[in-house]
């Protein structure tokens, strides 16, 4: 078998269940990515997010090649044995942080300059920088440097964004000079023909999976599951294909319905530290007076289910550093267990029982898009 490989073990309509090998284990699928922007998944220690059931983490090329600097971690033998997470590591290319995040001084077809936000000192991130940061993080999967289009965009607008970015995704492939997988990522915002070429061009160039990139960013679940249902069919249907920056856990539910395979989010760990629960009602809000008695924990099954709600609630009105941590624990177990059951479902050709019995009992409200922690 080679360092990376996908296999499809079910389906259950488009949704398709099984794993990716990497040489440093095995990804379940549907899989959600825990973000560790900066070299940590946030309150969180490694072997904790695996305890409870991650395969996988996602690390940010733009936060780690600012701070500690991709040469210092490359001298420091890569992010794995570094921050000690030994299972695999997907990057993000940056772009999307750099036009974020960054003062964007000059964009141009070799790429983007910009100032730091944390000093403002001057970088230049290409695709030939993007992929040497990733190469030296040491990530076993790698991102494509790409474009972020803004939202909304004209057909014009989109169409040259995702005309450069597939010029940019050309470079990243000839850049990369270790064995580490390599993605593309499908722009052409809102529209389908724009979707349609950026896969051509993807396909003709060759990648290990391909991401759906361009959405959650604020166009609504209603209009993304729109684009979701003409733009995944398009992808290659024995690679991985991976939603970037989604979601809330009714958005995976959906998108797994149409195929994909792989998430990432901040939602879960944000929304800990600012007081957010996600439950199978849907999302709660601990600070609510309502809780302040209530004895009950989150969840039964819930690694933090020996402390009540009315304790998290008491942590997090009190700005007790435990309560941030306590209720990122809970929303990463959460999403886990959302990941577990649809597996689960799938594999048992049951998922659409299974997403009728969620939907039934799920009301979520929180949001979600592709911000950095």
């Amino acid at each position: 078998m080679s360092k990376f490989d996908f296999r499809i073990a079910a389906t259950d309509g488009s949704a398709r269940t099984g794993a990716i090998h990497t040489a440093r284990g095995e990804i379940r699928t549907p899989a959600f990515m825990p973000v560790g922007t900066a070299g940590t998944v946030k309150g969180m220690k490694p072997a904790d997010v695996r305890a409870l059931g991650a395969d996988i983490i996602l690390g940010n090329t733009y936060h780690l090649m600012l701070r500690p600097g991709a040469e210092r971690l490359a001298k420091l033998g890569g992010l794995h044995g570094w921050m000690g997470w030994d299972r695999p590591i997907l990057t993000d290319s940056g772009g999307y942080q750099v036009m974020s995040l960054g003062a964007l001084t000059t964009k141009s077809e070799e790429g983007v300059a910009f100032k730091s936000h944390l000093d403002g000192s001057r970088h230049m991130l290409s695709p030939e920088r993007s992929m040497e940061i990733q190469t030296a993080i040491g990530a076993d999967i790698v991102m494509a440097f790409d474009e972020c289009t803004p939202f909304p965009a004209t057909h014009e607008v989109a169409k040259a964004s995702m005309e450069r970015s597939m010029r940019w995704a050309r470079r990243s492939r000839g850049a990369l000079m270790n064995d580490a997988a390599l993605f593309g990522i499908q722009q052409g915002s809102m529209f389908e023909d724009l979707r349609i070429a950026s896969t051509t061009a993807l396909i003709d160039v060759g990648f290990d999976g391909y991401a759906v990139g361009g959405l959650a960013v604020g166009e609504g679940q209603a209009e993304m599951f729109r684009v979701l249902d003409f733009a995944v069919p398009m992808l290659p249907t024995d690679k991985p294909r991976y939603l970037m920056g989604v979601g809330k856990p009714d958005d995976i539910v959906g998108a797994v319905e149409r195929g994909i395979d792989m998430f990432d989010c901040v939602l879960p760990t944000r929304s800990g530290r600012n007081g957010q629960a996600f439950t199978w009602d849907g999302p709660i809000n601990i600070r609510n007076a309502r809780f302040a008695e209530d004895q009950a924990p989150l969840d039964p099954g819930s690694p933090v289910a020996g402390w009540s709600k009315s304790y998290l609630h008491h942590l997090v009105r009190s700005g007790e550093m435990l309560g941030a941590m306590l209720m990122t624990e809970h929303n990463l177990w959460f999403y886990q267990q959302v990941m577990d059951g649809l597996r689960t479902a799938i594999a048992s050709e049951s998922l659409r029982a299974w997403t009728a019995q969620f939907r039934a009992h799920y009301n979520g409200s929180a949001i979600c898009g592709l911000d950095h922690e």
